[in-house]
Formats: C-alpha cells, sequence, structure tokens
C-alpha cells in the first residue's frame, strides 16, 4: 500500500530539505465556494505561512479564509497511482460502526480537470479513519462522483486557519489590488489591439 508522497516530492526522490519548510495553502473566495488549493509558500511556521499565504495569494478582493498545512502532512496520489492502488491493495472500507475508524481526520482535495486554472484542485469533504490507508479506503468509496486526476489527504489537526473574524482587516486591503486573470495577457497580437484601443497594459 502506497502512504502517498509529501506533496511536491517526485516519483521516487526523497523530500528535498529547503530554508523554510513548504506549506500548501487552500484560500475560499467566498461563503458560497468550497476551500481551493491555489499553491505553496515557504515559512518558518503556521503564522508566518498565513501571512506568507496571504500576501501570495489573496490578490483578489473576494478571498474570505485561508488555511495553510505543512507539505509533509498533506498525502498526494496521481491519477496513475490511484489506479494501480484500485486494481491491487486498496483495503475495504471500515465498517461504520468501528470505534476505531474516527481515531484521525483528512481533508480530501480533489482534482477534476485539466482545464487550465489558477487552482489545483477543490476541498470536496473529509473522512475519518484509524490510518491513512484506510483514510485513502473511505475517500475512493465517497468521493469520486467526478473524474479523480490527483488526489489529497490533508491531515485535518495539521491545518492553521485564518481568523473569520479578522476577514476584513486581512482581505480587504485587497480590494485595492489591481489583479487581471490570466486570460488578460495573451498573445501580443491582443495586446497591438489593446494599445490601437488606449487600453492601458
Amino acid at each position: 500500500m502506497s502512504e502517498g508522497r509529501p506533496r511536491g516530492t517526485p516519483e521516487g526522490a526523497a523530500p528535498v530539505d529547503s530554508q523554510w519548510p513548504r506549506w500548501e495553502v487552500l484560500k475560499q473566495d467566498n461563503e458560497r465556494k468550497v476551500h481551493q488549493a491555489v499553491g505553496s509558500v515557504h515559512a518558518a511556521d503556521a503564522e508566518h505561512a498565513l501571512l506568507m499565504a496571504r500576501t501570495v495569494f489573496a490578490r483578489r478582493p473576494s478571498a474570505v479564509s485561508m488555511w495553510v498545512a505543512p507539505a509533509a502532512r498533506v498525502h498526494a496520489w496521481t491519477a496513475q497511482e490511484l489506479e494501480e492502488l484500485v486494481t491491487s491493495a486498496v483495503p475495504a472500507e471500515p465498517a461504520p460502526d468501528d470505534p476505531a475508524a474516527a481515531s484521525q481526520r483528512y481533508l480530501v482535495v480533489r482534482k477534476s480537470t485539466n482545464r487550465r486554472s489558477m487552482t489545483f484542485g477543490d476541498l470536496v469533504g473529509e473522512v475519518s479513519a484509524p490510518s491513512l490507508e484506510a483514510a485513502l479506503a473511505h475517500a475512493l468509496a465517497h468521493f469520486t462522483d467526478e473524474p479523480v486526476l490527483a488526489l489529497w489527504l490533508v491531515e485535518a489537526d495539521a491545518v492553521v486557519r485564518s481568523d473569520p473574524s479578522d476577514a476584513d482587516p486581512w482581505f480587504g486591503p485587497a480590494l485595492d489590488k489591481t489583479y487581471k486573470q490570466q486570460s488578460v495577457y495573451s498573445s501580443s497580437a491582443t495586446a497591438h489591439k489593446d494599445a490601437d484601443e488606449g487600453v492601458p497594459g
């Protein structure tokens, strides 16, 4: 049974140390949307990671929440790895009345499309299980209503969240930032067209 790789570690490679540990970032644009994996930052500790995440990723005025988790506590599988597990060693789901089944909580992040996007995947729910192996079995049983191109299990007790009461002072300043979607930065032909029409670059 694969234990999943720490997020960002190539297949067959050992994790590479850096000056500061890497933290994965999940951002919520508004209360109607789920948290989405948007990238990672390097930081000395959780508080520093949240500050770095806000600086790097809160460039859209709609951000209302930011979560971070150490990359070493994020277990990642590709679609190919999941397919191999499904045909070999993934165990059956633990029985719902198993008292040990709720020993650890994992957040489930799923990538369902290769469409160009500013995000990697969506938080689709959580599972509780006595082991990572059993948690993966739960996730594969309950969160495959859409294609699974990649799957993360994030140890819930490792997640550090921004304080909801601080949402305005934390994310309000983003209202004054100039932000353009990736689609704005297109070809040289569009750049010439914008220049001809007096559109600022």
